[in-house]
C-alpha cells in the first residue's frame, strides 16, 4: 500500500501537520467507517467518513463522525440547498478519483463544495481517508475545515 496519495500530497502542500495510519481493510463490512474505527482502536466519533452527496443536483461533500448518518435536510440546508441526496457510488468515484471506501475529501479531482459536522470540532485530532482504502490520516479538524474551505453545520439525523 502507496502512502502517498493525491489526499497526502495535498495536505503536504497545504503545510498541514498530519500522520498515517493504515489497517486492514474489509470490503465486506456493513459499515466501512465503523469496521476502520474498530480496526484503528478509536472512537467512532473520531473517525470521520466521506460522502459525496448531490445538493440541489450539483456534486458535495459531506464529513461526518463514522457512527452517525447524514441527515439530508440539513446537509441541503449547511450548503445553500433545498434539497440532496446521496450520490450514486460510480458518480461518486468517477467524481472524486477514488473508490468507494477510500474516498478522501482531500485531493479529490474536482474541487467541490464541503460540509464538516459541527460535533467533530469538538476534538483535538480525527481520522479522515487518506486517499485509499486501509488508509487514514489523522489531523487537527480545524485544519481539514480550512484546507477545504468546509461549511461547519450540524449534520447528524
Amino acid at each position: 500500500m502507496s502512502k502517498s496519495t493525491r489526499a497526502t500530497k495535498m495536505l503536504e502542500q497545504a503545510g498541514v501537520a498530519f500522520t498515517v495510519h493504515t489497517y486492514d481493510y474489509d470490503a465486506g463490512a456493513d459499515r466501512i467507517g465503523l469496521q476502520a474505527a474498530e480496526a484503528l482502536g478509536e472512537a467512532p466519533d473520531r473517525v470521520l467518513k466521506t460522502l459525496m452527496a448531490l445538493v440541489d443536483g450539483k456534486p458535495a461533500c459531506v464529513i461526518l463522525p463514522s457512527n452517525h448518518e447524514v441527515s439530508m435536510k440539513r446537509l441541503a440546508a449547511a450548503l445553500g440547498g433545498k434539497h440532496a441526496e446521496m450520490m450514486k457510488p460510480a458518480d461518486a468515484e468517477r467524481l472524486s478519483g477514488y473508490k468507494v471506501g477510500g474516498i478522501s475529501p482531500f485531493g479529490q479531482m474536482r474541487r467541490v463544495p464541503v460540509a464538516v459536522e459541527a460535533q467533530a470540532l469538538a476534538h483535538a485530532l480525527v481520522y479522515l481517508n487518506g486517499g485509499q482504502r486501509g488508509l487514514q490520516v489523522r489531523l487537527a479538524p480545524q485544519d481539514a475545515v480550512r484546507i477545504l474551505g468546509a461549511a461547519a453545520a450540524p449534520l447528524i439525523a
